[in-house]
């Protein structure tokens, strides 16, 4: 149960944080799909609708980290306020890295507009690959905002499909390559977004364990579930 605070206004600085967080996140899970549709279909202004919705969410990103310091500087605050302002500091980075990687898989619909692959295939399974971590991110936004560390930990276990979607079209992508040089061009693209989705899981997942930490005051013991990405760590 929480309990409203002496200074009224520290309660009003908390609820500002948390929509601006909110916000933020929004903006973010909109991104993720909006650049998995513009790659399938290559939709060249979704895709630039994703590159400047990046500028939105840096800027929403610098506005929470002056209000969090404020409010350290200001209210001095202790327990459980305390691990909520340094959960926020985290979990705004993580928002803005996942961002950054929509951004880049948005970036590279203009070059697949260009040279039109033969690659549907792959590109609809990182179109599932976005979606899955969309529901993921979702999920740990609503867990944030319902104190909920059981959803929180379920995202957590859940970051390990994303692993395995994206070790197998890792190798769906390389055999192609092998089976015509002219796919290596195309395919390599297709690694390097793929690799960015399975990095917005990882923070995703960062994300699951600032929350579980704010709720718990402690951040999971067990090691995550981790598929086998050894053959991908270059890409």
């Amino acid at each position: 149960m929480e309990f409203a605070h002496i200074v009224k206004s520290f309660d009003e600085d908390l609820a500002q944080i948390n929509q601006m967080v909110m916000e933020m996140g929004g903006i973010v899970e909109q991104s993720i799909e909006d650049a998995a549709v513009s790659l399938v279909h290559r939709d060249l202004a979704k895709a630039a609708q994703v590159i400047a919705s990046d500028k939105l969410v840096d800027s929403i990103e610098e506005q929470l980290e002056e209000k969090l310091v404020r409010v350290l500087a200001l209210r001095q605050p202790q327990a459980q306020d305390l691990r909520l302002v340094v959960a926020v500091f985290k979990v705004a980075a993580d928002l803005e890295r996942i961002g950054d990687y929509a951004k880049n898989l948005a970036k590279r619909v203009q070059i697949f507009a260009e040279i039109q692959p033969n690659t549907s295939n792959s590109e609809r399974t990182i179109k599932r690959m976005c979606l899955l971590v969309q529901k993921m991110l979702k999920d740990v936004l609503d867990a944030y905002i319902g104190k909920d560390a059981a959803l929180a930990e379920d995202v957590w276990m859940r970051d390990e499909q994303v692993d395995q979607m994206h070790d197998g079209l890792f190798r769906e992508l390389l055999t192609y390559m092998m089976e015509d040089p002219r796919n290596i061009t195309p395919c390599m693209h297709l690694l390097f977004i793929a690799k960015n989705v399975e990095r917005m899981g990882d923070h995703t997942t960062s994300i699951a364990e600032q929350v579980i930490f704010l709720v718990t005051g402690a951040k999971p013991t067990e090691k995550r579930p981790k598929s086998n990405t050894t053959l991908s760590q270059e890409v």
